[in-house]
């Protein structure tokens, strides 16, 4: 069994941003909806693992865990998950301000 779990919502983002310019018009409130799902997912995710990290590292101080292994593998997997979100949202507000200079 694994102890480091692959971060699903990374996959699914990449279909999003493979639009077809032609059926971009017909569906384009169904590419918004999808990227605003995928963007919940993984705030959702990222919010999960930072919370087992907490569990992790409160259970090893209170001495129901003594393997810091398994709590050095959740923090690195909160941090990482943080880091994806934060360099996403970066990339969203560069888009829209790039946006918004075009008009």
């Amino acid at each position: 069994m694994s102890l480091i779990a692959p971060i699903n919502k990374i996959q699914s983002l990449d279909n999003v941003f493979q639009v077809n310019p032609v059926k971009e018009k017909a569906v384009g409130s169904e590419t918004f909806e999808s990227l605003y799902q995928s963007a919940i997912g993984l705030l959702e995710e990222t919010n999960r693992y930072t919370h087992e990290a907490e569990e992790a590292q409160m259970s090893y101080m209170l001495g129901l865990n003594d393997n810091v292994h398994d709590l050095l593998i959740a923090q690195n997997k909160a941090n990482l998950s943080l880091q994806y979100t934060v360099a996403i949202r970066n990339g969203v507000l560069d888009a829209y301000k790039e946006l918004m200079q075009m008009q």
